[in-house]
């Protein structure tokens, strides 16, 4: 057994339905024999009974897939129970209910800095479930995260719940902002470095894995992490909007361009293979002025006939 990490109950464990037999039989011997009772002495050893009858019936547990009991005895850690069924234990164990269940968080986009400095909007969705029951009891304070959401001892495993998904909250906000800072949130300048925008799986490779290092004092381990939000702060927006306008109409520019030039040349080496017309130097810059204010002009170009010479 490792210390300070879950493991089995290994004490005694009994089928609940036969458990529930003797507790039956019980019952009926204590209908029988209180109408017998005539001596204070008998009626003592009817009051122990009655009350070992009640404290006895406290061991029945009923377990679900994906759930667990956290069994302490005065104060020390005897195992994690997670056997399926119903069965009975230590009545003198406490037991802790936990959930084993796969379980979502979205939290709200939080403001951070991206590697630039610019103010962006991101947010995640991340899948987290309970990995070590003992770590998650005993290795963080779960009483005072989930203070003041939940009272009553009849609600104490929703008050774990509150109280672990409260704790993967905090740790998810710091991850988060944690890697954001990492990376700039676009970068038309550099086609190699990771971005934001432009590389969503390798950034969540590195969201799970940076949640995991902080969850795993916990207990807790994320199954999936995933940006799901991500764009300039309000204050930016407009200005990193016309930005990439901007770079957007250049490249399409670039391309244009790229294309008028092919065509241009396709064109000066048909009319010379195909023998039409034979150009100077001159005058097949001239073309090439004329084919590309045609091909890269925004609007229709109207044309121009020469009746006249070159010269």
């Amino acid at each position: 057994m490792e210390k300070n990490r879950e493991f089995s109950y290994k004490g005694l464990v009994m089928n609940g339905f036969v458990t529930l037999l003797i507790s039956l039989v019980w019952l009926a011997c204590i209908i029988v024999s209180v109408p017998k009772v005539q001596t204070d002495l008998g009626g003592f050893i009817t009051i122990l009974v009655v009350v070992a009858f009640i404290f006895f019936n406290t061991g029945f547990v009923k377990l679900e897939p994906n759930e667990a009991k956290v069994l302490v005895f005065f104060g020390k850690y005897s195992g994690t129970f997670s056997r399926t069924g119903f069965y009975w234990l230590n009545p003198f164990l406490v037991k802790k209910s936990v959930s084993l269940r796969a379980r979502n968080l979205n939290p709200e986009p939080i403001k951070v800095n991206d590697k630039a400095g610019n103010p962006i909007l991101i947010g995640m969705v991340l899948v987290w479930k309970l990995e070590d029951s003992y770590k998650a009891l005993f290795e963080i304070d779960s009483q005072s995260l989930a203070s003041g959401q939940t009272a009553g001892k009849g609600m104490a495993s929703r008050q774990l719940s509150l109280a672990f998904e409260n704790f993967v909250r905090v740790q998810s906000d710091a991850a988060l902002r944690q890697v954001a800072g990492f990376y700039a949130y676009d970068n038309a300048d550099s086609k190699d470095e990771l971005t934001l925008r432009s590389n969503a799986d390798e950034i969540n490779v590195e969201l799970v894995k940076t949640l995991n290092e902080r969850l795993a004092m916990a207990g807790l381990h994320v199954i999936e992490a995933r940006i799901n939000y991500l764009a300039y702060a309000p204050e930016i927006a407009a200005v990193m909007l016309r930005r990439q306008q901007a770079d957007a109409i250049i490249g399409a520019r670039e391309k244009i361009v790229e294309g008028a030039v092919s065509m241009v040349k396709i064109a000066l080496d048909k009319l010379t293979d195909d023998h039409i017309v034979t150009l100077d130097e001159e005058r097949k810059a001239a073309m090439v002025s004329n084919l590309l204010v045609v091909l890269c002009s925004d609007e229709q170009v109207q044309p121009v006939v020469n009746s006249g010479s070159i010269y």
